[in-house]
């Protein structure tokens, strides 16, 4: 019998590798890093489709036969790709794709947190995607009843980015963002909430499945999904004693992969200005040196200060086959602190 017990719990392991978010409504209110927005209190999302996961994800792609490279695409719709980034390009516009792309999330399960149509910006809450727990015997027995004292440590939001492309077309980017929670001290009483790194994977699957939204089949979006491209290349330099990112590619390109760069690394993105190459951002300098308060501390000290974050602009400058990624500060004058180069290295690392 005990035999029998492990063999159905490892295949309940193996059956959970799939999408099943949950908001982290009932986990407690932990610290999260400046400039990031609070973690919200919804109830259980369940993404629509075959149960996938990144991992699954990958074997798939490393198994299926080959496809056309760089870009494919069926009807008005296509994806394309470089490095780890991919986005879809739709020959309808943005007004026609709003609405769409937002029943998508909602159809989803998810509740958007940010919808700025001006901007075109839309962007989910924090939810934690419960088909990471291991599916035991008990908790399959008891289900709900002790689903509440389960948690993964880990907390997911997306955003979707929507800019107007060439010759009436529109752009879309969806962008992942992670936390984790992790122990403050030796005594494991303490935690707090801290970024991952973000899922290309995760990210590939809901483009894909915003594919067969935009009607695209099934079969037919994993195959465009599949489509490779040759790896590029963004280094970080030096030109004129100011921190810089080159990149192997042209504006139009390089200037996607930035924008996609800074909503995956947490920047706030308040404004874009595409024939000047320029994105306006806030950035929240990292303190090594500051130290968290104690319970009481916390209590009894008022409402706690946090560090202002600092405006900075991105310039993008394509010349041919290569671009250059610069840092200003908000007047338009080159930056060349310490935090430039932070942040260039930042967009360098995402951009490999």
């Amino acid at each position: 019998m005990l035999a029998l017990v492990a063999s159905l719990a490892a295949c309940s392991v193996l059956e959970s590798d799939k999408i099943d978010y949950k908001s982290a409504g009932k986990a407690p209110t932990l610290e999260v890093p400046p400039d990031l927005t609070q973690l919200s209190r919804e109830n259980r999302y369940a993404v629509p489709g075959n149960a996938v996961s990144a991992n699954a994800y990958q074997a798939g792609v490393a198994n299926a036969p080959g496809v056309p490279t760089a870009v494919a695409n069926l009807g008005d719709v296509r994806m394309e790709r470089s490095g780890t980034q991919r986005w879809i390009v739709v020959n309808r516009s943005p007004e026609q794709l709003w609405d769409p792309i937002k029943d998508f999330w909602q159809e989803s399960g998810f509740l958007l947190t940010t919808e700025q149509r001006n901007l075109g910006i839309m962007e989910t809450d924090w939810a934690e995607n419960r088909a990471k727990l291991p599916q035991d015997v008990i908790r399959g027995t008891l289900g709900k009843l002790v689903d509440a004292i389960y948690s993964t440590g880990e907390l997911d939001r997306f955003r979707t980015r929507i800019e107007r492309g060439a010759n009436g077309s529109t752009e879309i980017f969806v962008s992942h963002r992670g936390m984790q929670e992790v122990y403050t001290n030796t005594r494991q009483d303490q935690t707090v909430w801290q970024p991952r790194p973000s899922d290309p994977e995760l990210e590939t699957e809901f483009l894909r499945r915003l594919m067969v939204k935009l009607g695209v089949s099934q079969e037919q979006s994993k195959l465009i999904a599949q489509a490779s491209a040759p790896a590029q290349t963004a280094r970080v330099s030096n030109v004129g004693g100011q921190p810089v990112v080159q990149i192997n590619e042209s504006f139009d390109r390089a200037w996607r992969r930035v924008g996609l760069a800074l909503d995956r690394t947490g920047f706030t993105v308040e404004d874009r200005d595409r024939a000047a190459g320029v994105y306006f951002v806030r950035y929240v300098p990292p303190n090594p040196d500051k130290k968290e308060p104690g319970f009481f501390a916390k209590m009894f000290s008022g409402s706690g200060k946090t560090e202002a974050p600092l405006k900075f602009r991105i310039l993008v400058k394509g010349q041919g086959e290569t671009s250059t990624v610069s840092v200003q500060n908000d007047s338009g004058a080159a930056e060349t602190s310490a935090n430039a180069q932070r942040i260039v290295q930042v967009i360098a690392d995402d951009l490999k």
